[in-house]
């Protein structure tokens, strides 16, 4: 038996390999190799963090390519 408390319920553990985040600015944005999703994706991460229309407006237009794509994929 060990002398380590077990972490409370509900609190979930955290995982040993996570990077804090440095606050820093907007991260690289994911790759998918598809050349549309990820302009799109990039337009996101590029958009002002402060203005929400602009956040707004990317995210709308990331979420139209998504489902035209998965549009294309059902025939």
């Amino acid at each position: 038996m060990t002398d380590s408390a077990p972490s409370a319920v509900g609190e979930p553990d955290a995982p040993t390999d996570a990077v804090p985040s440095t606050g820093s600015g907007p991260a690289d944005p994911p790759e998918t190799g598809d050349l549309v999703i990820d302009a799109a994706l990039s337009d996101l991460a590029a958009t002002d963090p402060g203005d929400l229309g602009a956040q707004l407006e990317a995210g709308e237009r990331l979420d139209q390519t998504l489902r035209s794509r998965l549009a294309d994929l059902g025939g």
